[in-house]
């Protein structure tokens, strides 16, 4: 409801500085959202399918896909103050189902006795190296997301006819819908790390093509790229971030995130005065960036994981295990 009150507000002042604080209010309370909706699918739907968590992901794609036909549907028959409020008053609508969400329950502790010659290893091998290639790589990403997502657009609005722009965005949004259960389905087969390089590939040459290639067509195919993986790309990251077992790994992958999307436009502004091809030009090679982190992320990666608080065996080094054996056999022999 904070950030239905936040949007609620833009269309009653003319203050930057209140547009400010309004906008950075709805991206705090948006994070906060976000992270608790995430642990709270990972936790909830932890042992079913994993098309299931993908398309509540796809929310978010509904998300885009309403707003943006909310928008289109607005902008010839009312004002931009209008706009805000219908918007304030879709986000209260659909905030309503939020309130019978009810948390996990605790798990039930399980005392284990661990055989002899194991040892418990609650969080099994250490997995630094990999969450600090997984944040880099989602860091970057929210980098170029966010400069796309900015401009992507205004950019085809230049060269494109005026409902092109507004009916791109709807189309991300159409094609996000099931991109998340599709990459989370392909997660099953496939290796996520080897996933996510890919899917930022596609996105960075989605993002690219309306700066590269003009008309209809490019733009149209960029929406759908970049529609079919950013959503993609958190499911996959996140669902890294978990099997990896980091601490805290869902809120530090998305406040990397939201860092990200605080420094992209800031770096991408300068670029804006020659139009918005350059700075989707930079959105792509960030994004680029990104899956080289995610090609690192790749070498060695702990595909498989001890289970939590599953005690981890490791065998006796041969020289004590014949110790063990002669000093069996003496005490047999005396």
């Amino acid at each position: 409801m904070v950030l239905a009150v936040s949007l609620a507000g833009m269309p009653l002042t003319h203050a930057a500085a209140v547009w400010l604080l309004l906008r950075l209010c709805a991206g705090v309370v948006s994070a906060v959202i976000f992270v608790i909706a995430v642990s709270s699918l990972l936790s909830h739907l932890r042992d079913h399918p994993a098309h299931l968590p993908g398309w509540a992901f796809g929310g978010v794609g509904a998300g885009i896909a309403l707003s943006g036909s909310l928008v289109l549907a607005l902008r010839t028959i009312a004002d931009w103050q209008a706009a805000w409020w219908a918007a304030a008053g879709l986000s209260a609508l659909l905030a309503l189902p939020a309130w019978f969400l009810r948390p996990e329950p605790a798990p039930a502790s399980v005392s284990a006795t661990p055989a002899p010659g194991a040892e418990r290893q609650a969080g099994g091998p250490r997995t630094h190296r990999w969450f600090t290639a997984l944040l880099a790589s989602y860091t970057l990403e929210g980098v170029g997301y966010i400069i796309a997502g900015t401009f992507l657009v205004a950019a085809i609005e230049q060269s494109s006819p005026g409902w092109i722009g507004s009916g791109a965005w709807v189309l991300v949004g159409l094609a996000a819908i099931p991109s998340s259960a599709l990459w989370a389905g392909l997660g099953r087969r496939w290796s996520r790390p080897s996933l996510l390089l890919v899917a930022l590939g596609v996105q960075a040459v989605g993002i690219a093509l309306p700066a590269l290639i003009g008309g209809v067509a490019a733009a149209l195919t960029s929406a759908v790229l970049f529609g079919a993986t950013f959503i993609g790309v958190s499911t996959l990251a996140l669902a890294t971030g978990a099997h990896l077992r980091f601490p805290r790994a869902v809120a530090l992958l998305t406040a990397g995130y939201s860092v990200g999307q605080i420094l992209g436009p800031l770096v991408a502004t300068p670029l804006l005065r020659h139009g918005y091809h350059q700075a989707l030009i930079l959105a792509a090679v960030v994004v680029l960036a990104s899956a080289v982190a995610a090609a690192l992320l790749r070498i060695g990666f702990p595909h498989h994981m001890p289970a939590p608080g599953h005690p981890v065996v490791r065998a006796e080094p041969a020289a004590d295990r014949r110790s063990t054996g002669l000093g069996t056999a003496e005490a047999r022999a005396d």
